[in-house]
Parts: C-alpha cells; structure tokens; sequence
C-alpha cells in the first residue's frame, strides 16, 4: 500500500470517531476567547498523539489580541468549561483567554509547513426543533446564546485527524509540522496575536480551509484556493459627553446623539473608493438614559471594509477622521476600541496547483472545475498568509465542499460530516507531498 493509499484508509477508518469528535465540540459550542474547553481537549489529545504542544500564552500574544471580553465573562465561561469536563492539566492555561493550541511535529531537516484551523463559534442561538439534525440526535448546543453555525467544530475535529494521521506516518516526513488551532476567527480577532507571537516566521508552507456548501449533484470535494476576502477594520466607538435636563437647561449638555449622528451620516457618506469595493457599516448604537435628558454616554459598533487592504485603510482613516470630528464638533469626547481586523487575501498559485494535482492524481478525489473562489466576507488567515507569502513562501485557503443545511451564522446550520474524512485526506495528501 502506497502512502496515499495508507492516507485514504486511515482517515475513512476514523470517520467515526471525527463525527463524534465533531459533535461533542458542537454540543459544547464556545466562541472567540472563550474556548476553553476545546482548547484543553486539543492540547491533550495532542499531547497523547506525542506533538510538541504549545498552550496559553505560547500561542498568542495577549496584548495583540483583538476584541477580548470582559475578565468577569472570561471566568465565567472558565468555571464552565470546567464544569463541562475540560481537560484539568490544560484548562488552566486558558485563564483570562489565553485560548488556541499549536502541535509541533519535527522531522529533521526540511521546509516548514502550517495548517490553521480555527476553533470558535458564534454567539448564535441553536434551533430546537427536531427538524434540525443536532437537536434530533442530541447534539445541538447545551450552552445557550452560543452555536457553531460556520463550521469550526468540523474544522478543529479535521486538525485533529490530521494529526493522527502525519504522526502515522512521521517517519515518511522531512521537515516541521506545525498545526495551528486559532482561537477568535469569528469578528477576526485571534490570527493577528499568533503572527506577533513568531509562529508564522519561517513557515515555507501554509495551509487554511472552509467548509462550504456545493451543489447537490456536485461530486467535486475541494476548491483549491480563494481570492479577493476583504480587508476590515472593526471598532467599537465610545462617545462621552455632558448630561443635563433637555427641557430646563440643553445648552449646558454635550448631546453623545448630535454627534453619534453626525458620525452615522457623514460614515455613510464616505467617497468609493474607485480601486476596487468598499465598505462601511454602523451595526449597533446604545445611548442614553431617558427622554428628557440630555444624553452623556453612547456606544457605536462600526466596520469598514475594502478588497485591499490599501482600499480598508482609506476606508478607515477617512472613518476615524468623520468619528473624531463629529465627537469634537458638538463638544464630545470619544475613544475607539479595535476589536477586530483582517487583511485581504489571495492564495498561491503554485500551491494551488499542487492541491488539485494531489488530489486528482494521488489521492483520486474530484476537484472543482474553477481553481479559486472569491469569499465576499474577511478572513483573518490573511495574516497568516500574507507573513509567509513576504518571506517567499506559498499559502493558499482552500473550500473543503459539503452539503449544508441552513446559511452560515444560522440557528439551523449543520453540515454533511463526510466532509471530515474527505478533508483529512487533502490536508495529508499535500503535506506527504510537500514533506517526503
């Protein structure tokens, strides 16, 4: 049996095991900063597979973390991961939202490949009904308010697989693995903190996926590369200003309304940028305290985005400059908290072609027709990507097809879990020819 072949077998043979693997992660659904229990779960099957494991703050940068809860949320979920059986020798790293593993796997000499696989989930509230797969059998989410409803518990079980199967076939290897599981992917919050922490830095090869919807007769089971995901820049604004009595004395207030929508107005104003798309949006606004007074306080949730990232960065400085000035034109004060940002992202050509070469011929598994689709939404494996593509090397983020029910971000999103296997098989596939 050659190694593809050894590939093949081994991921169809544990495609059990992933599903349940799958589903216990769903089940247990945690999203950015809060994976706690799945981080611990990680790191110890890892540990047993025999991977160099890195925990904590090995894996990311604290302050280059982006949109981090509060630290009363943070313990709340770690009494809760804990309570829903985390593992108790790793969960203590993940105090305070030090969430995300890496498993290292050293072969000698050879190039470095990466794989990130992201990890969170939503703050989505999971459908009960028994028309919905997981509620049926059992597995929808027991942790209210929070649902994987895009695909990362399918995503992080994959990293999983992989990693039983190269440690299978380690002696096969020549080179380093190192397999990224990112917290905070959700809101593009946690890639940034592990580029800062040096994990990315001379990394040859990296490699990203998605799960995503086909066609229902489409036999095809990945989509080599994708292209044109949006840089973003997102802020949560907070306006201060002056109460006062609105009927007795407005003139002595400072109006947060005046210049909440002042900024609402002149953000939507914003020239397009004639490069390529642009976008802004005001997502949520919370002011005030009651209809006769004058209010002091509001918070604003924004995002730009641009289909670069030098298209993003007009998009946002023009931003910042409408927000500062509409606070200070009516007597105000704000303060801007970035709480998340993603780079744009195109994956490597070579790497691609690699991708449908081994799949095709090694591994005999039908690819799509087009080479790269376009993601209309942010991906924060940009900046991944883009640190190994500056130092020379090839990255690319692959569509790993499946049927789903529901859209993404949906209360009633599952996916077909024969996509675990099928996935396994792709990441192996390219690493063993990258590797051998």
């Amino acid at each position: 049996m050659n190694i593809y072949d050894r590939i093949k077998t081994m991921s169809d043979e544990m495609a059990g095991d992933l599903t349940a693997q799958r589903r216990d992660f769903h089940k247990y659904a945690e999203p950015g900063w809060f994976e706690m229990r799945t981080s611990s779960i990680i790191a110890r099957k890892l540990t047993e597979l025999g991977y160099e494991v890195l925990v904590g703050d090995q894996v990311c940068k604290k302050d280059s973390r982006m949109g981090v809860p509060s630290e009363e949320k943070l313990e709340e979920q770690y009494e809760r991961a804990v309570a829903q059986g985390a593992d108790p020798e790793f969960v203590k790293y993940t105090k305070g939202g030090m969430t995300g593993v890496i498993g290292i796997l050293r072969c000698g000499e050879g190039p470095t490949v990466a794989m990130r696989f992201d990890i969170d989930a939503l703050g989505v509230f999971e459908e009960h009904d028994p028309s919905h797969r997981p509620a049926k059998e059992g597995f929808n989410s027991v942790n209210e308010g929070f649902m994987h409803a895009c695909g990362h518990d399918g995503h992080a079980t994959i990293g999983l697989g992989v990693a039983k199967v190269l440690m299978s076939i380690k002696d096969q290897l020549h080179g380093t693995v190192k397999l990224i599981f990112q917290p905070a992917e959700e809101g593009v919050r946690g890639a940034k903190s592990i580029v800062d922490n040096g994990h990315l830095d001379g990394v040859d090869y990296l490699i990203g996926s998605h799960v995503t919807n086909k066609k229902e007769d489409d036999p095809a089971v990945v989509i080599p590369g994708s292209y044109g995901s949006l840089a973003t820049t997102k802020y949560d604004v907070i306006f201060h200003g002056k109460s006062a009595h609105a009927g007795g004395s407005p003139e002595v207030g400072r109006n947060v309304m005046l210049a909440v929508g002042t900024a609402i107005l002149n953000l939507y104003a914003i020239p397009r940028h004639s490069g390529g798309v642009s976008r802004v949006n005001v997502g949520t606004v919370v002011a005030g305290s009651g209809r006769n007074v004058i209010a002091d306080e509001a918070k604003m949730e924004i995002e730009v985005r641009g289909e670069t990232t030098e298209i993003n960065e007009y998009m946002k400085n023009y931003a910042v400059n409408i927000i500062e000035s509409a606070a200070k034109m009516h007597g105000c004060t704000c303060e801007m908290k970035l709480m998340g940002a993603a780079n744009s992202l195109a994956s490597s050509e070579a790497l691609m072609e690699r991708v449908k070469r081994v799949c095709e011929e090694d591994l005999h598994l039908p690819v799509a027709k087009e080479m790269s689709s376009k993601n209309g939404g942010s991906e924060d494996v940009s900046y991944m990507m883009n640190r190994v593509q500056e130092q020379g090397g090839q990255a690319t983020f692959m569509r790993v097809l499946t049927h789903e029910a529901g859209p993404g971000h949906s209360r009633i999103f599952d996916i077909d879990e024969q996509v675990l296997p099928n996935a396994v098989k792709i990441f192996c596939g390219v690493v063993y020819d990258i590797m051998h």
